[in-house]
This record gives structure tokens, sequence and C-alpha cells, in this order.
């Protein structure tokens, strides 16, 4: 047997990874280009920035191309974030393996010394972690006085940041309701926005959002910004009556830090660690203006809520989305309950609702004649035997339609959701009989309805009972911001609410097809980076001082000289040849994994346009690296830059077109896990492209001139 022995001509794998990376180098950075997806089949185009969307809609017949995509997914189902810059040290990376090979650089010295590298690059960035509660304390440090909001920062979130035309808001139910009219213009501001049920947003005291509040019957209104409350234009009154803000005087603070419970390590009177998650967000979000607005609205009603029940302050399993197309984004709202589409004919159903509380049911699994549980095993040595299969398949089918409708029916449900598929023909009976059945809903959607309506969910109609049976369920048609019902034609959106549930639909708009997936992305990506900052603890700095800190670690590791193998690196590597090898080519493999690491922060600072080219960038990131060095202690110098602001980002951040100042930060895991995943899938296509050949012409390629390319076993 013999195996052709892998270089630089001969690694199909590598040369591939590369390629492929190569696809979405413009989607690296927070200011990322979009790309346009084209479907030759139906010549219909989707707007993608997401490294997981590029990589789905790429052909991927090669074995390297299907490793990447798994790697790309396996990162996207845990994290959410992380794919761009998986996707491009990638390839920064396989280039790097490649010159290495080039300069006859042995497979083992390569694999050892670069995992070696990473491992100690790990390592040497944990001293750019910042715990969750010292980012709390900075944010609120510089934003929120004890008793009023008076930062920049605070102002231009209340006022900048949500214009008239990308206002969010809330809808709620309360038993006395406060009116909260969005801002549009102060003169016609009830013309713009009718909406006479809108949610009292406890995001005005976040220092984030401006509303108009007015007790019930009143129309004078006054304006709470990040100042303080402070009187409109149109009037002079103060907001005094409202449980969330409070006049100059007396402090929302004062009268709530005795029973506000904190977010992170149970109890805590902290006023920081209230208002700060939202703006934790808003460092996170890479300006994404949008999709922080909507989490910053579902920060503060589960922090509301949790202060109320002593819940998790922030779960991401009470989050849903509904995507509505044909609606412009300032349309874009948080609405507690559930939100989806159906179809026209089966919105006909709810006028006969009338508000009234509705019997629900829940169904964990297909609502078809022919569906069965996972599991489910068929009796064996049974054979079934019909003279008329067509006849008898025909009235068997009807039977499973009137008896399904008869359960139904007898215990007076009028809401069905359905965790899977729907049969078709029980569809348009239950319409016929005034039942609304809902398929395709999501496993957290069905707890939370499980939960507050005290519901069991079957697997079939034939297990129900009294006590599976719940009741307390109100729809109607979701309200636009205007007031009106929204028909979009081929679907329509209802919303679905129990009293007390904790479920918030994030409503996603936009009048452009192909914007709809690139939107819930967005958010979704934000949503998770909150998530995950929070399990950590601790974020990293961001703005490339981690990747800055690693290049300038690896450098260092690089020019050491070169020790000699000890006895316990031979042990380690079981080979004193391997440990001899590792050591002599150590500093060519560190400087090609120091330039993946120099290529990463060239493309961010080039699509953040801080760089005109990739050559001023590099000598952007010399000019750091060489006054890290001067310094004696890159770490501290990295973290005085990223303090006053001047690191690569410069004064042209995500935030710098408002003026607020903030600091921006990473997921650490997530950032790290991606590092890992990068090298990891690079050292296994090169571990294993290597051609095998067995059989006869074993003695063929002996005497032939090709015989140096290959090791014979």
């Amino acid at each position: 047997m013999a195996f052709r022995d892998v270089n630089a001509r001969r690694h199909i794998g590598l040369q591939q990874l590369a390629s492929l990376a190569l696809a979405g180098r413009t989607l690296l950075g927070p200011m990322k280009s979009y790309k346009f997806i084209v479907d030759e089949s139906t010549n219909q185009s989707t707007v993608i920035c997401s490294a997981v969307r590029l990589i789905e809609s790429l052909d991927l017949t090669s074995a390297a191309g299907q490793l990447l995509n798994e790697t790309i997914q396996a990162q996207n189902k845990e994290f959410k974030t992380g794919m761009s810059t998986l996707l491009f040290l990638v390839g920064a990376w396989s280039n790097a393996v490649l010159e290495c090979l080039q300069q006859n650089v042995p497979v083992s010295a390569i694999v050892s010394v670069m995992s070696e590298g990473l491992n100690s690059c790990c390592e040497r960035v944990q001293c750019l972690q910042i715990s969750i509660h010292d980012v709390n304390q900075e944010l609120c440090s510089s934003s929120v006085g004890p008793n009023t909001f008076k930062s920049k920062a605070c102002q231009i979130g209340c006022d900048s940041l949500l214009n008239s035309q990308t206002f969010l808001y809330f809808q709620k139910d309360i038993s006395a309701p406060e009116e909260v009219i969005p801002i549009s213009s102060c003169s016609h501001q009830e013309d713009d926005c009718n909406y006479n049920t809108c949610l009292v947003s406890p995001l005005g005291g976040f220092g984030s959002t401006a509303s108009l509040v007015k007790p019930p019957g009143d129309k004078s209104t006054s304006v709470i910004s990040g100042s303080g409350v402070i009187a409109s234009s149109c009037t002079k009154q103060k907001l005094t009556h409202s449980r969330y803000f409070s006049t100059l005087g007396k402090s929302y603070f004062s009268s709530q830090r005795g029973n506000f419970r904190g977010n992170l390590s149970g109890q805590s009177t902290d006023p920081c660690e209230y208002y700060s998650l939202g703006h934790l967000a808003m460092t996170l979000s890479r300006g994404n203006q949008t999709s922080m607005k909507l989490l910053q609205n579902i920060v503060a009603y589960q922090q509301e809520r949790a202060e109320c029940s002593g819940s998790s302050q922030f779960n991401i399993a009470e989050i849903v989305t509904c995507c509505l197309l044909g609606l412009p984004e300032s349309y874009s709202c948080v609405s507690p309950g559930f939100v989806t589409l159906i179809s026209p004919e089966q919105a006909t159903v709810i006028k006969y609702f009338e508000d009234k509380p509705l019997r629900i049911l829940l169904m964990d699994g297909d609502l078809t004649e022919q569906y069965r549980h996972l599991g489910f095993n068929r009796p064996c040595n049974v054979r079934t035997i019909l003279e008329r299969p067509s006849l008898q398949e025909g009235r068997a089918g009807d039977l499973w339609l009137s008896s399904t409708l008869d359960i139904l029916k007898s215990f007076e449900i009028s809401l069905v959701l359905v965790k899977g598929n729907v049969c078709e023909n029980l569809m348009e009976r239950c319409i016929a009989n005034s039942i609304l059945v809902i398929g395709s809903v999501t496993r957290n959607v069905l707890c939370a309805f499980g939960e507050v309506t005290s519901t069991q969910p079957v697997t079939y109609l034939t297990q129900l009972n009294a006590s599976c049976v719940g009741s307390g369920a109100r729809v109607e048609l979701w309200k636009a911001c205007d007031g009106r019902a929204t028909d979009l034609g081929e679907l329509v959106p209802v919303k679905i609410k129990v009293r007390g549930i904790p479920l918030l639909t994030a409503v996603l708009t936009t009048t452009v097809t192909s914007k709809m997936q690139l939107v819930e992305d967005q958010f979704w990506t934000l949503v998770y980076r909150l998530h995950h900052a929070l399990n950590d603890e601790k974020v990293f700095l961001g703005g490339g001082a981690v990747e800055l800190l690693c290049l300038s670690h690896i450098q260092m590791l690089a020019e050491e000289p070169v020790q000699p193998a000890t006895k316990n690196t031979v042990k380690e590597f079981r080979n004193p040849w391997l440990a001899a090898s590792a050591a002599e080519y150590k500093s060519v493999v560190l400087q090609a994994l120091a330039s993946g690491w120099k290529q990463y922060l060239s493309v961010v600072m080039c699509n953040a346009a801080e760089a005109s080219s990739e050559l001023e960038a590099c000598t952007s990131v010399d000019h750091h690296l060489k006054k890290a060095s001067d310094c004696g202690s890159p770490s501290a110098y990295i973290l005085q830059e990223f303090r006053r602001g001047d690191l690569l980002q410069g004064g042209s951040g995500p935030f710098a077109d408002h003026g607020l100042g903030l600091k921006v930060y990473d997921n650490v895991t997530a950032k790290t896990e991606a590092w890992r995943r990068a090298l990891d899938l690079v050292l296994l296509v090169l571990q294993t492209d290597a051609e095998i050949i067995t059989g006869p012409k074993r003695n063929q390629l002996l005497n032939s001139h090709v015989s140096s390319e290959f090791m014979f076993l």
C-alpha cells in the first residue's frame, strides 16, 4: 500500500477551504456588506449578511466543503454568532498552512505548534475579559445618575436613535391602563398613531426610549426623556401617576431600591443592574438599531415581570418571532402573547369569538390520521386484508375526520395549537365549525400556554379528557401602530394571548421580500449575544482588542529562541524526531498562525472603512504592535487604548454617528469556540488529504518517475 505525501501542489482540500472562505470576506466585522443570493430555478434573490446563509447557498459537492458546512452549522446551532469569524479564519489559516507546506514544514510540526499556539492565545486573552457586573457599573457611571439620566448617551438613546420612522413600542393589557403614544412629531402625534391601548414601556427609564404618556381620558401629554421628565412643546404637564417614572424630585430608584431583584446573582439593590442590560445589549448590537430596540423592549418587559414574580430576568425561551412582509420596518414591535400568521379563511373564524375566553387544546405532534409518535412500533405478525382498498381507505379517512371533529365539539374546543402539520381536510371542516387550528407551533410556545392555562399537551385526540383542556385564551387580529388590523393578502397576522403568559413575540416587518430573512437573522443574533453574555457572566473587549493581543502574543512566542527538546517534550510526542521537528519549525508555524490574525484585523478595518486598503490597515496594525511592544505590557496598552477609544476602530465605530461613546464588547465562549473550530477544521483537512493507493498499481508506482511523491507502507 502507498499513499501520496501531502504537499502544496496536491493539497486540494486546503485550497478548497480557502476558496470557499473567500466568498465571505465582506461579511466580517460590524460593518458588513450585504450579498445577493439568486435562485436560478425561480430567479428570486435574497439579501444575506450571514456566513450560514452564504454556505447554505453554495454548491458544496467536495468533502472539504461538506466539512466546512457542518462546522459552521454546529457553531450556528450552539451560539447563533461567530460564524463569519469562523469562516474567515478557516480561509486565512488554510492559506497559512499551505505556505508552511510550501516551505517543507512537516505536517506533525504544523499540527502540534498551531494547536499549542492557539491554546496559549486563549489563555493569554483572559486578561481582556470583563465581568458583566463591571460592564454594568461602567455603563451606569457613564450614563445613569442616582436620580436622573443626565448623560449624552441617554439623551441620544432617547432622541436620535428613535426617530419618527423607527419608533418601536409595546402592546400590553393592564387593569388601569396608561396610554403611551409613540412620538412621530409633536404636532401630528394623534394623526400618525391612533392606537389607544399601547403599552407603558419601562424602556423610558432605560434611557433609550422617548414616549408620550397620558392618563386615561386626558389629552395632555408629557415627554419622558433620558434626562428626566420634561414637558413637551405641546403641554406643560408633568408625569406624576406612573409607577415606572416619577418627577425629578422623586426618583424611581429610591422607591424601588429595596425590593429590586438582580439578574446575575440573586438579590441586588444596585439600580445599575436594572437599567444596564439594555445598554449591554446596545454594546453587543454592532449598531443594529432595529434589533437593538426590540431587544431592549424585551429586556425591559422581562425585568418588570421578574421584579413582580422573581423569575429569570432574561429568558430566551419566552421569545418568538413573527415575520410580516408588506409593512415598513418602522412597524416592528414587541407584543406580549403569541403573534402568528394564518390564512384568510381561518381569519374569518375570529369574528365569531368576539374576544371571548376560548377553550384551548395543545397537540404535541401532527394532527393527521397517519401520524405516529417517535418510537412507535407497529404490531408484529399482523396483516390487514382489504377487499376494496380505495373504497375502504376513503371511508376510513372520512370516519377519522368525523370522529376527530366530534371530539373537538364534545369538549367545546375553539382553539387548537399543533406542534406539527395539520390535515387540510380537517382544517376545512374546523373552519366551517368555527374552530381555529394553527399548526407548526414551536415547543416553547406550547409550554408557555400550557403553564398559564394548566393545559396538558396530548399526542392523539383519543387521549383527550377534561383535564387536558385549558381556558382563558383570547384571539384577535394583530393591529399595527395605527390601530388598524393588518391584511397582508395571502396571510393574516393574529394575536393569541392569555392573562399572565410570559411569551413575547418580536413582530419583524419589511416591505422588501428579499430582506425578510436578513431581518430575522440579525434579530436572533443579537438576542443570543446577550443570552451568552449573561450565561458567561463576562465579555471580551471588542473592536479588535482580543485579536490584536493574540497577534502580539504569537509574535512574541515566534521570536523566542528555540529551546532544545526536553524529556517531557519527547515523551509528549512519543518520538524524538517529532519533538525536534516541532522545535525547529516553531517560529515559521507561529508566524503563519499570526498571519491569520493580521489578515482578520486588516479586513475588519477595511470593511469598517477605517483603512482604504489592506496595506494601510496592516501598517496601522503594525503601528499598534510596536507601541504595545515598547510599552512592555501589550495587554495594558490595549486596555488603555480601548478605554480611550483609539484602538483599531478609532472614532468611527458602530455608535460614532450617534455620539454615544459606548464601548463594543464580544462574547467570550462563542468567539473562542469559533477560533478552535476553525483551526480544528483546517488541521483535520490537512491530516486527511492524502491519496491512498492499493492493489497491483503499487508495483507500477515503484518503477515510475513519480515514486518520490508517495510513501510506501
